[in-house]
């Protein structure tokens, strides 16, 4: 049972205590072992899916990991992997792992620079890639210690027969010498301001959250099941997609990866998941597709009530259920609207997961209205995924839930949100300064985010240093109103500014597939850019209307006075992270121009 310890604390205790002896790697074996036949994975083979089985997958990382020993990889090797979403990221990375070596995650979307700087900082020793041009950046960064650099088309197949020699007792006597407070990965934050930080994280903190996520009430039974099947499409170096992917292992879950998200959808409705794990941005994405597809076919006002439906219909839900009137406008536009979007998904999807930056109440609810449960989660980087979770059990839509089994959350000084738990890490690789500084004089983690506790439900308000001071010194924390913003179908990203300034400003960017939509509709043509286009009247007239709508929820002086459509979108390893996180510094800096622009006088 969950134990609020004093005002501003709420710690669940754990349901799972963590073997000295355990690692990551014991989940595949007992999985050979008690269920050989399951079909644990599936794996895009000439464009459909073909099954591996629990046995299969066993042999093949035995099998690579003998190919790694073979190489002359020795226990606590460094080995980056950097590729997209795709079977063999698991296979090696559980092969690292038995070997007894450290995988060190590349994101793929890296430049040059900062892959030459995670491979010379990690020491890494050898590199698994996809693709010749990636193979090349690696090659270029002509770091020392690389000796190897394997492809995971073609590459491996030199590996496995490099291994056949190596006696499997070997190999397995190799992996069980690996403890719990071993090294299992040095993951690099993807860094919104600054250089990325190696996060070391141990087999003993990986086992820990996945262990503590599938004793979390009703995941077992409703979410995680032996029945489930689960598309990763994030990046696998992001450490929500990991981790995720770990849980469904160990849960008997079956899983399946793809890096084609110009064509998810249609990957969505050839495997037909039942679980989905996506960023916020995923599911704005779809509300907006689906309002963009109404308007166009003239059916903007039902859409707008079955939007308002959807929310209703789910607040109903938290307030002692919804009436009889309520749930028959839900099943007309389950048939006219929501049906649709949860075939746009597969159609099999009933509960999905989201982390890596703040969903939005209203997003939320229209999603649970519309049949799709989204459970919102927290954590960071340097705690292995998750700390908080809502659960099928115990759900406030808006907030992040309760602590995760074994994990503590506290409201710091200055409402900083504070964390324990045996998922912590242990420090950054090479930078004890930091690593001090991270943690309080009682042993807490600085996460460096905003939030609010309440009845044990976390709701993270922003980070720290994005917080916005105006010039007659109001606080104003941006994430709520740009997730407002980007909530209408027609804005990507908006960036909120004012720190010093006399009121808040905006630079928004718009998404093109329907900038391009909506030139169509207005006789617009824009072929030379949105520059062509960010003056006109009637477009700027539009995102008005988003902004005065975005700006009904809060005060006067946190609203925004004044907004500038930039002449281009936001870029990962630019403008975003991997996980679709502005890099505000970064964005300050390069549209500085712009700022300048919203605080001139007019005319």
């Amino acid at each position: 049972m969950e134990e609020p310890s004093h005002a501003g604390t709420w710690y669940t205790p754990a349901k799972y205590v963590t073997s000295p002896r355990a690692n990551a790697t014991d989940d595949i074996v007992d999985n050979a072992l008690h269920r050989p036949d399951h079909e644990a994975f599936a794996r895009k083979v000439d464009g459909g899916w073909r099954t591996v089985t629990s046995r299969e997958f066993a042999d093949e990382v035995m099998a690579l990991a003998a190919g790694l020993m073979a190489a002359g990889i020795a226990p606590g090797d460094r080995i980056a992997l950097m590729s997209g979403s795709r079977y063999e990221w698991m296979l090696c990375d559980f092969a690292i792992w038995t070997a007894g070596a450290v995988s060190v995650p590349v994101y793929e979307t890296s430049s040059p620079a900062q892959v030459e700087w995670i491979l010379r900082d990690s020491g890494a020793r050898a590199v698994f890639v996809e693709g010749e041009e990636r193979a090349r950046v690696v090659t270029a960064a002509g770091v020392d210690s690389v000796g190897e650099v394997w492809r995971l088309d073609g590459g491996l197949g030199r590996l496995l027969e490099l291994g056949r020699p190596v006696p499997r007792e070997l190999v397995e006597r190799r992996r069980r010498a690996v403890g719990a407070a071993e090294l299992a990965t040095v993951v690099y934050t993807s860094g919104t301001t600054g250089r990325p930080r190696g996060c070391l994280i141990s087999h003993g903190n990986l086992v820990a959250e996945v262990r503590n996520v599938a004793a979390a009430d009703r995941i077992t039974e409703n979410v995680l099941t032996d029945r489930t099947t689960l598309l990763v499409f994030l990046p696998p170096a992001h450490v929500l997609a990991r981790v995720v992917a770990l849980a469904a292992v160990h849960n008997g879950a079956q899983v399946a990866h793809t890096s084609d998200l110009e064509n998810l959808t249609t990957e969505l409705r050839t495997y037909r998941p039942t679980l989905l794990l996506a960023v916020p941005r995923i599911f704005e994405k779809l509300r907006n597709t689906a309002q963009r597809t109404a308007v166009a076919g003239g059916h903007a006002r039902m859409f707008r009530a079955a939007e308002a439906t959807a929310v209703a219909y789910s607040e109903a839900l938290d307030q002692g259920g919804p009436g009889l009137w309520l749930r028959v406008r839900r099943r007309v536009f389950d048939r006219l609207v929501f049906g649709k979007l949860r075939a746009a998904l597969g159609g099999r999807v009933a509960y999905a997961c989201s982390g890596g930056a703040p969903l939005g109440a209203g997003l939320g609810h229209f999603m649970r209205g519309a049949g799709v449960t989204v459970l919102e989660g927290w954590g960071l980087t340097e705690t292995a995924s998750g700390v908080t979770l809502n659960l099928p059990t115990a759900q406030r839509v808006g907030s992040v839930g309760r602590p995760l089994p074994g994990c503590a959350v506290r409201i710091g000084p200055a409402g900083e949100v504070l964390v324990k738990g045996p998922n912590v890490f242990g420090g950054y690789l090479h930078d004890e300064e930091a690593t001090a500084e991270a943690f309080d004089e009682d042993g807490w983690f600085r996460t460096g985010d905003v939030g609010e506790l309440d009845d044990g439900y976390l709701t993270v308000t922003g980070r720290k240093k994005d917080l916005i001071v105006t010039a007659v010194g109001k606080n104003v924390a941006p994430a709520p109103l740009e997730d407002r913003l980007r909530a209408h179908w027609l804005i990507d990203q908006c960036v909120l500014v004012g720190d010093r300034r006399p009121y808040i400003g905006a630079l928004i960017t718009l998404d093109p597939e329907f900038l391009t939509w909506w030139g169509r509709e207005h006789d617009r043509s824009w072929a030379g850019g949105v520059a062509e286009l960010r003056d006109d009247p009637e477009l700027r007239s539009a995102v008005q209307a988003a902004v005065d709508e975005a700006n009904r929820t809060v005060s006067a002086a946190e609203s925004i006075r004044r907004f500038r459509i930039l002449s281009r979108g936001f870029a990962v390893g630019e403008e975003l992270t991997p996980s679709q996180k502005v890099r505000r510094g970064y964005v300050t800096a390069k549209f500085a121009a712009d700022i300048e622009a919203l605080y001139a006088p007019p005319g």
